[in-house]
């Protein structure tokens, strides 16, 4: 019979054992958290000494279509610091982006199955590029049509002179808002993957998708039908597109699962 002293000098062991992974894992966190905040503060540090050209870079979308001799206004006393210093600690974390996805990915890559890694990389990798475009979309696509239409709507006689807050929050809340918009196709696929939905499932709602498209676009952007259009419809293309990648990966993943392992 077993001595009753090694069945708890075992059970002590065990327990041991089973609390060192959770503190390593901890530890880990920690570090990976230490890590993406290390880099947020360096991208910080290498924009911050030129947070003021990049200002006049993000307004030239607003400021290139002010009549000759107006400029942007700053109501604020400390506006003139803290709109170039909010916007470079912004573009900072934009820019760790992929440093922090990597960290997160690396933190739980060992606790996913072989099909899963494979098909978790290129699904984090796509979503950053995703998210990259829709800012870029935002930028170069949306703003010339959005600040067009505002400032030819005006009545005449009022003179425009855009608070530099006013127009770092609108621009901030549309760069947000297109790079989530463009991570559709991401979405769509994890919930086919997931077992959540089917693509069939997904097409048969697609009424209902496009409606909600026109939905977000009113509550995401300004009252114009210009920039409500411009994030709807990509939303509602860039669902289709993620159906059909869905479609693709629910297949490939179901002749994973059916090839034997050897």
């Amino acid at each position: 019979m077993t001595d009753p002293q090694d069945r708890n000098a075992r059970s002590s062991a065990n327990q041991a054992q089973g609390e060192m992974p959770l503190v390593e894992h901890l530890l880990e966190l920690r570090d990976r958290l230490l890590k993406m905040v290390l880099a947020v503060m360096i991208c910080f540090a290498a924009i911050y000494p030129f947070a003021n050209e990049i200002y006049l870079w993000v307004s030239e979308p607003l400021t290139s279509l002010l009549p000759v001799g107006q400029t942007m206004i700053a109501t604020d006393v400390t506006s003139p610091f803290f709109a170039p210093l909010k916007l470079a600690l912004v573009l900072a974390v934009f820019g760790a982006i992929p440093i922090i996805l990597y960290q997160i990915w690396s933190f739980i890559a060992p606790g996913l199955y072989a099909h899963e890694k494979r098909l978790a990389f290129p699904l984090l990798f796509t979503s950053i590029v995703l998210f990259y475009l829709g800012a870029a979309f935002a930028y170069y696509v949306v703003f010339p049509l959005v600040f067009g239409f505002f400032t030819a709507i005006g009545p005449e006689g009022v003179v425009e002179l855009p608070d530099i807050s006013s127009y770092l929050n609108f621009v901030l809340k549309m760069f947000f808002a297109f790079g989530v918009a463009f991570e559709i196709p991401i979405a769509t696929i994890l919930l086919i993957l997931t077992g959540a939905t089917t693509p069939d499932d997904l097409a048969a709602k697609r009424p209902y998708i496009v409606v909600g498209c026109f939905v977000v676009g009113m509550l995401l952007t300004p009252p114009d039908i210009i920039s409500q259009t411009l994030l709807a419809v990509p939303m509602w293309l860039l669902f289709e597109l993620g159906i059909l990648f869905g479609r693709l990966a629910a297949r490939n993943t179901a002749s994973d699962e059916e090839t034997p392992e050897p």
